[in-house]
C-alpha cells in the first residue's frame, strides 16, 4: 500500500489511470439498468485489468497500454450523454453546495454585527453625516471602491440638480440582502442602492427626516453620509457540541421561539424574536448576580476583574473615568440601562440551564441587564473568525483575524 501511494504521489500516470477506474466505474453504476449484461461485464473486466495493473506495479508503459484498451471500450459501450460538459458543471456546483452549507450549518456560520453593544471588542455599524463639513471631499473612483472591499467604508452622495422640495419614499427591500433608498427633489429622483449593512434607516443617518419637505437649492448637497460597516465574523459551531460554554466568553444565540421563556419587565417581553445575538457570558444557571456601583459584576459574591478569563479589557478600565459609550467601563447598574439591576442590592439569581450575557459597550448595549437570562439550548456557537473588514479605518484598528479580544 505504502509503495502504491508514493507512485501515486510521483506519477501522473498512474494518477490519471486510478482517476480512470474511478469514473468508469462510476458511469457503469448509473447505466448499468441501460446496457446489456455481456456488455457489462467486458467493460468491467477491462477496468479490473487496469486496476490490476496499478496494485501489481505494472511498468507505466504497461498501464498506459490497459488505459487505452479501458478507453477504447468505454467509447464503444457507454451511452453518450448530451451536454456532458453542462452536466458536469452541474454536478461540480451541487457538490460545492453541499460542502458549503455542511460547513455552514456544522462548522462556521458567517455573522455581521450590526449594532455597538459589543465595542470596542466588535464593532457594529457607524456612520457619520458629512453635510456640516464641506472641507471633506467624497472619494471617487479606485480609491472610493478600494476603501469599501478593504475597510467597508461606503459614502451616500447627492448634489440637486434643479431647486425643489425634498421627499423622502419608504425604504424598500428589493431582495434579502439588497434594498433601495429613493429621494425626491423636485421631479428629480434619486435612488440609493445598499444592502442589509450599511443600515436601512439611511435618510435618518443622513440627517435627512427633519428636512422632509424643505427647500432644497440647485447644486446644494442634500445627502452626504460616510457609513463604515460592522465586523463580519465566522461563528463557531463546533466547539459546544463537546463542552458547555465558558464565562467569559463572546457566545451567539438565536431569538427565535424565546418568547415563551423570557421574564417580563413591566409587563412586556423586550427582547427582539427571530433574530441572533452577540454578547459575553457573564453567569451560568443557579449563580447569584450583582452588579455593585464599582462597576465590577459579582458572582455569588466572587468579584469578576481583569485577572478572571475573558475580562481583561473589560474591567482593565480606569475607575476614576467615568463610564463612556464605545469605551471599556465594566459593567453599569442603572434603572434605565439596566432595569433588573437597578442598585448595588439587587440580585439576580439565572434559572437552571440558563445563560446570562452582557454587552462590552455597557452604556450603549441592550443585554441581559435588561432581558436577563435566555436557555442555554438556543447558544448557536462562539464567536471565532473575523473576516472582513480587512483593514482598520479611522482609529479604529483592524480586527481581522483570530486575536480579537
Amino acid at each position: 500500500m505504502g509503495t502504491l501511494i508514493l507512485r501515486w504521489f510521483f506519477s501522473r500516470t498512474v494518477r490519471r489511470a486510478v482517476d480512470m477506474c474511478r469514473q468508469v466505474r462510476k458511469l457503469i453504476q448509473a447505466q448499468r439498468d441501460l446496457l446489456a449484461p455481456e456488455k457489462i461485464q467486458e467493460i468491467s473486466r477491462a477496468a479490473r485489468e487496469l486496476k490490476g495493473a496499478i496494485v501489481t506495479g505494472e511498468t507505466l508503459d504497461d498501464l498506459r497500454s490497459r488505459m487505452k484498451n479501458l478507453e477504447k471500450a468505454a467509447n464503444d459501450i457507454l451511452l453518450p450523454y448530451p451536454s456532458a460538459s453542462i452536466r458536469e458543471n452541474v454536478e461540480v456546483f451541487l457538490v460545492t453546495g453541499a460542502v458549503v452549507l455542511a460547513l455552514r450549518t456544522f462548522f462556521f456560520q458567517p455573522m455581521a454585527i450590526p449594532s455597538g453593544s459589543a465595542q470596542p471588542t466588535l464593532w457594529g455599524i457607524t456612520s457619520q453625516n458629512l453635510n456640516d463639513k464641506p472641507e471633506v471631499e467624497i472619494p471617487g473612483g479606485l480609491r472610493r471602491l478600494w476603501q469599501a472591499c478593504w475597510s467597508g467604508i461606503h459614502y451616500f452622495h447627492g448634489v440637486a440638480e434643479a431647486e425643489g422640495e425634498l421627499r423622502i419614499d419608504p425604504t424598500e427591500k428589493i431582495w434579502k440582502f439588497v434594498n433601495r433608498q429613493t429621494l425626491w427633489v423636485g421631479e428629480k429622483k434619486y435612488t440609493f442602492w445598499f444592502t442589509t449593512d450599511p443600515p436601512e434607516d439611511l435618510a435618518s443617518r443622513a440627517g435627512l427626516s427633519q428636512r422632509q419637505g424643505q427647500l432644497i437649492h440647485a447644486g446644494e448637497e442634500f445627502i452626504k453620509l460616510r457609513v463604515v460597516s460592522g465586523d463580519h465574523l465566522f461563528v463557531n459551531r463546533m466547539t459546544y457540541n463537546f463542552r458547555h460554554p465558558r464565562r467569559g466568553e463572546i457566545i451567539v444565540f438565536s431569538t427565535h421561539d424565546i418568547d415563551r421563556h423570557l421574564r417580563t419587565y413591566q409587563g412586556y417581553r423586550i427582547l427582539v424574536e427571530n433574530t441572533h445575538y452577540i454578547k459575553r457570558l457573564i453567569a451560568l444557571g443557579g449563580e447569584h448576580v450583582r452588579i455593585r456601583n464599582d462597576r465590577h459584576v459579582y458572582i455569588n459574591g466572587q468579584r469578576l476583574d481583569a485577572s478572571t478569563p475573558g475580562f481583561e479589557n473589560v474591567y482593565g478600565f480606569d475607575p476614576n473615568h467615568l463610564a463612556e459609550k464605545d469605551q471599556y467601563s465594566g459593567h453599569v447598574n442603572d434603572s434605565g440601562l439596566a432595569p433588573l439591576f437597578p442598585d448595588e442590592s439587587t440580585e439576580l439569581i439565572v434559572r437552571p440551564h440558563y445563560l446570562l450575557a452582557f454587552g462590552d459597550n455597557t452604556m450603549n448595549s441592550f443585554d441581559g441587564r435588561a432581558w436577563g437570562d435566555f436557555p442555554e439550548e438556543k447558544v448557536v456557537g462562539k464567536s471565532s473568525f473575523v473576516f472582513w473588514p480587512i483593514g482598520g479605518r479611522d482609529r479604529i484598528p483592524s480586527r481581522f483575524g483570530w486575536g480579537y479580544r
